[in-house]
């Protein structure tokens, strides 16, 4: 078992930032690529970006790519999201998730999620 817990969130004005942090406990962390994903009220989940277990293979949805950046550290069983620019469309809330597998956009790939934590975004 994984344990995931997401920090982070919170209410920005369009054009700012946040930075999302999600701790794992449990299992090793270096043998699990991450990813985040998010949801919209009356939306389904979508991915965000994805982090391979080394943290070399980095992989961005279109809407976020250039605004986003993930990274871990895994001497702290950390994967962040840094999020530039934010717009409202980005209001949802964010899920980190881990994946015993490669690095993968599908969210049905992730064996163990986090419980979330809301972004939302004025305009």
């Amino acid at each position: 078992q994984v344990q995931l817990v997401e920090s982070g969130g919170g209410l920005v004005q369009a054009g700012g930032s946040l930075r999302l942090s999600c701790t794992a406990s449990g299992r090793t962390f270096s043998n699990y690529a991450m990813g985040w994903f998010r949801q919209a009220p009356g939306k389904e989940r979508e991915f965000v970006s994805a982090i391979s277990w080394s943290g070399v293979r980095k992989y961005y949805a279109d809407s976020v790519k250039g605004r986003f950046t993930i990274s871990r550290d895994n001497a702290k069983n950390t994967v962040s999201l840094q999020m530039n620019s934010l717009k409202p469309e980005d209001t949802a809330v964010y899920y980190c998730a881990a994946d015993q597998g490669p690095a993968s956009s599908d969210y049905a790939a992730y064996d163990y999620w986090g419980q979330g934590t809301q972004v939302t975004v004025s305009s």
